[in-house]
């Protein structure tokens, strides 16, 4: 069996609660394409979206059944299905810091939440060998999970691939071949100070958003010639600047933080790669073979939101458990302001359901560019 796009990658950012909004992507593609396998040959995920690309991966073979299983846990979510929202999950891991920030504690703590839960649902539900078994039967050509070394400051693209795939190593960045399994899930998913780092080999990852300055670049290494990047961040829009006499709060900054590392890299290349693509474009073929240029045009097409989801987080705050609203509270994240915080947190069923409906419109009402996107795509 021969893959259908092998060339054509998918790339699915983070963002903690806001990546069910790729769900509804990916859905809507599912039924422009009609298609059998994933109509992705290359498939790269990080932090939340790792886990999204992952179950793509498992499903490679059977696109519906992928598209099936993430509806399944993305409309159903509730928050103690990823972190223990209990008394004594929150009590535990808040009175760490508390203690630690007072020097009343020697060690620093691990993270704020106990992301126990979903690990313990990932394993359950996903069987990573299947991820080899469609790479040999020709469903899927490679997989990228990034992290970030904690140790190293690099940004790790670790990839299950054909053979043909080979390791690569740039200014701080570099792929490492290895069979993708759940502590790579874990570890590209860790937010920083929120969720635990992961230990794999030697050395300590955690978020792949993290100090991943370009997160195109994993699919043009495993070979991509056309890219769909599936976002969860609103492209192209110039926020008003609006006078403010209060000092932010501590979510607004947290907020702000999580944006820059979720969304600003990822919006930069991006735009890197559309500059050069235009500059291949003014140069004759006869003068970059002469020259000997080895540079090629790579089509790249966006999907995001286009609705603020700040905006829709901050309706549905109350849906999260009486303790993280408790927690949040303090940090001003259950505030129309400091929504932006909590949205990364927000796995609650409402909220990703309202995520889904907005990924499957926004792609239905671009159906033709999706159509012409996948066109030759198996060139």
């Amino acid at each position: 069996m021969l893959p259908k796009a092998p060339s054509v990658a998918v790339i699915l950012s983070g963002g903690g609660a806001r990546a069910a909004y790729q769900v509804g992507v990916l859905k809507a593609i599912r039924g422009i394409q009609s298609a059998t396998q994933v109509p992705f040959g290359i498939i790269c995920g990080t932090s939340a979206g790792a886990v999204n690309a992952a179950a793509l991966a498992v499903f490679a073979d059977d696109f519906d059944s992928g598209v099936n299983h993430l509806l399944d846990v993305w409309e159903n979510f509730r928050v103690h299905h990823v972190y223990r929202s209990d008394i004594a999950g929150i009590a535990v891991g808040g009175a760490q810091w508390l203690a630690a920030m007072m020097l009343l504690r020697r060690s620093s703590p691990s993270s704020l939440l106990d992301n126990k839960p979903l690990a313990g649902m990932l394993s359950a539900s996903l069987n990573f060998s299947r991820i080899q078994t469609n790479i040999d039967n020709g469903s899927l050509r490679a997989i990228a999970i990034t992290c970030s070394g904690y140790s190293s400051g690099q940004s790790v693209s670790f990839y299950q691939a054909v053979s043909d795939c080979l390791p690569w190593v740039r200014t701080q960045r570099v792929g490492c071949a290895m069979p993708i399994g759940l502590d790579h899930l874990m570890a590209s998913s860790a937010l920083p100070f929120i969720f635990p780092a992961v230990q794999i080999n030697r050395e300590f990852f955690g978020d792949g958003s993290m100090r991943q300055i370009a997160p195109v670049s994993p699919a043009l290494h495993l070979g991509a010639k056309k890219i769909l990047v599936i976002g969860t961040g609103r492209q192209n829009v110039v926020p008003a600047r609006v006078h403010s006499s209060a000092y932010p709060s501590l979510a607004q900054i947290a907020g702000h933080a999580l944006n820059s590392i979720f969304l600003d890299s990822l919006n930069v290349d991006i735009e890197r790669l559309q500059r050069i693509n235009k500059t291949i474009s003014l140069i004759p073929e006869s003068v970059a073979q002469q020259e000997g240029l080895s540079l090629r045009r790579v089509d790249v097409m966006v999907i995001s939101p286009t609705r603020s989801i700040e905006e829709i987080a901050a309706q549905h705050l109350s849906e999260l458990p009486r303790t993280v609203r408790f927690l949040l509270r303090g940090t001003g994240a259950m505030s129309r302001r400091g929504a932006n915080l909590a949205s990364y947190l927000l796995f609650e069923k409402g909220f990703c359901q309202e995520l889904i409906a907005l990924g499957y419109r926004d792609t239905m009402d671009r159906v033709q560019e999706v159509n012409t996107f996948f066109e030759d795509g198996a060139s």
